[in-house]
């Protein structure tokens, strides 16, 4: 099966074929760098890291081109909250989103440019604007001319007549047309500003991606993506944008996430249910979070609970054990004879079935099916007295493999079995032979306060991470 992905420009799903053969250019519009991150925040980077995982695990070179928004109305608002520069204000969370998406196990991005590093593409693309009569000057500002871009709306499937105005479209006299939209905005006393044709100002918000997407990627890109909610009119005026200036389409196909709910209402500033990822994060594994957001398809809403959360923990967990347990078992494998071809088999035909659902517009809860498809499996084979090292391995990789696209296995397990834990098994082992038991008990809280339990089994002590 070819991958198929649903495209919002024409609401349906469309075989995937790169511009390029081997290649995928990519754009996800990124966060405006006013605030932390909250969990709505957290769907697009993490479906679209995804997104990105899985056609690199299939053989193409992505691109993948995520921006930041350093200036706009917001940032100068929070920075004279917080007695800062906008300069300033962008560094802190800067900083604070790249922590917050490394947590969460997010791989980073090609180039992540900055509006303010790219102000003279920006202003060079509102003067080809206004030159090719797409856009006018009023009052030190710049507006694009809706009515000249016949196609606006393709994007949201509205005529002009019929657009709900949205956010950061702002009401103005000077317009020729109420949906006009503001380019070039002039700077207010005191407001940081650049200088242009126009006069002293700042870029309006659309405008950004429009002119980053040629600088950094071409005309024409493969992917363009983001949440539902910039569909309009962020998205529909980059269209609008582009496509005036290059007279071609900007993106050959258009994804958009839905809203994430918690406990069943739209997560709003006036509800106060915002929750921060950094906050959250310090609850739970990253790896929790992630499964979460995975285990429902990407075009469905998405509600967040205490219980939706438990369930992820849970399910989560089995396939952490399952990995471990191989993990263990191998130490005690045997290398003799042939592995069963069966087995061979089976995992291939798992693999085929996550890449089947992972083909059909990126179906991560389907893949996650045959995720535990594979771990039945395996838990089934271990139970056999005598295994083969070379079974387990390939369990183990199949595992890894699914893994490089979801992100959902915990690494730092790894990282606690160093010497000194190696050492300290070792030590508790000789003191129960030696009936030590109160250095046995000693040595088994120690680990459990670093978050490794032990257990006896036929095979000897193992471990697993709480």
């Amino acid at each position: 099966m070819t991958l198929k992905v649903y495209n919002t420009l024409s609401r349906k799903k469309e075989e995937f074929v790169p511009i390029e053969p081997g290649k995928v250019k990519m754009y996800v519009c990124g966060p405006t760098v006013y605030n932390y991150i909250h969990i709505g925040n957290g769907r697009p980077v993490i479906f679209f890291d995804v997104v990105r995982r899985y056609l690199a695990s299939q053989g193409y070179e992505v691109t993948y081109i995520t921006n930041f928004t350093d200036v706009d109305d917001k940032m100068i608002r929070k920075a004279e909250e917080m007695a800062v520069t906008v300069p300033e204000l962008a560094e802190t969370f800067i900083a604070a989103f790249l922590e917050d998406i490394k947590t969460m196990g997010v791989h980073d991005a090609t180039l992540n440019p900055r509006v303010t590093d790219n102000i003279q593409e920006i202003v060079d693309f509102i003067a080809a604007l206004v030159e090719k009569g797409f856009a006018y000057e009023a009052g030190g500002d710049v507006y694009y001319r809706t009515t000249k871009f016949a196609d606006y709306g393709k994007l949201s499937h509205q005529n002009l007549e019929e657009l709900q105005y949205g956010i950061r479209i702002e009401v103005d006299d000077r317009k020729e047309n109420p949906q006009d939209f503001v380019l070039w905005k002039a700077a207010k006393p005191g407001e940081i500003y650049w200088d242009s044709p126009w006069g002293q100002g700042r870029p309006g918000w659309h405008i950004e991606c429009s002119a980053m997407v040629r600088k950094y990627l071409g005309e024409t890109i493969d992917i363009h993506g983001g949440g539902q909610d910039l569909t309009f009119p962020h998205h529909e005026c980059e269209i609008a944008q582009t496509e005036a200036v290059t007279g071609h389409p900007m993106a050959n196909y258009w994804l958009h996430n839905a809203f994430l709910n918690i406990d069943n209402e739209k997560m709003s500033k006036s509800l106060g249910n915002g929750i921060l990822i950094r906050d959250l994060l310090k609850q739970m594994k990253p790896q929790v979070f992630r499964f979460f957001m995975l285990a429902a398809h990407y075009r469905n809403p998405l509600n967040f609970s205490d219980e939706s959360l438990k369930q992820a923990a849970n399910s989560l967990e089995r396939i952490q054990n399952a990995y471990d347990n191989l993990k263990h078992r191998l130490n005690t494998a045997s290398a003799t004879g042939e592995v069963d071809s069966a087995i061979t088999a089976r995992i291939q035909e798992i693999n085929g079935q996550f890449v089947d659902k992972m083909n059909d517009d990126f179906n991560t809860p389907d893949a996650i099916t045959a995720v535990f498809e594979l771990v039945s499996e395996a838990n089934h084979y271990l139970q056999q007295e005598r295994v083969h090292s070379e079974a387990v391995q390939q369990f183990m990789a199949q595992l890894e493999r699914f893994d490089a696209v979801l992100g959902l296995l915990s690494q730092a397990a790894d990282e606690l079995l160093d010497a000194e834990i190696e050492k300290l098994i070792v030590e508790r082992t000789e003191a129960r032979k030696s009936k030590n038991w109160a250095r046995a008990d000693e040595i088994r809280d120690l680990l459990t306060e670093k978050g490794i339990f032990l257990e006896d089994t036929p095979q000897g002590i193992r471990w697993r991470r709480k």
